[in-house]
């Protein structure tokens, strides 16, 4: 079906937004992928705060273009899919890896990370990574990890003077009765 002149504009529009407000922009082939596919795979990267659309390769070259982006070869040939990853790079890296586990015609071409290039491999490197909300907590976990240690450390002088207190109290006890 084709798409009128001021369609394309918008659709240009929209795709230019999204790459604005992206932290990374999976390209991938989808050749032979079933709609009940394409509509899972969506709904797995809308879990994690991204989209996944279906785009004209001609009109994705412009966006890129205009977002001062590199388009080596191969991204934009045969079927093309995107997926925007705007919260969490490595959550929609995940989702669409195992979506290509799923689906076998879902093949990564390469995306950006910013305004770097990134080849299939290192998106499959993205998706092996833990999500955002576990390395925050991993990270908070290191810097609680020497706080926790203080509070000990200064607390057991105090343990143990109340324990030879207590003790000697036991035994002044103990001894008068």
């Amino acid at each position: 079906m084709a798409l009128s002149k001021q369609r394309k504009q918008e659709v240009l529009a929209q795709y230019k937004d999204w790459m604005s407000k992206s932290q990374a922009v999976i390209l991938v082939e989808y050749t032979g992928a079933t709609m009940k596919d394409m509509e899972t795979i969506r709904a797995n990267i809308r879990e994690v705060g991204g989209e996944f659309h279906v785009v004209k390769n001609t009109l994705v070259k412009l966006a890129l273009e205009a977002n001062d982006l590199p388009i080596p070869e191969g991204y934009l040939e045969n079927s093309t899919a995107i997926g925007f990853a705007f919260e969490d790079i490595a959550s929609t890296a995940k989702a669409l890896a195992a979506s290509a586990k799923d689906v076998e015609s879902l093949k990564f071409k390469g995306g950006y990370m910013g305004s770097e290039l990134l080849s299939p491999e290192q998106i499959k490197t993205l998706s092996k990574l833990p999500s955002l909300r576990v390395l925050q907590a991993q990270l908070l976990g290191v810097l609680q990890a020497p706080a926790g240690k203080l509070v000990r450390t200064v607390a057991e002088p105090a343990r143990g003077l109340a324990s030879v207190l207590k003790a000697y109290s036991e035994e002044s006890a103990s001894a008068a009765a």
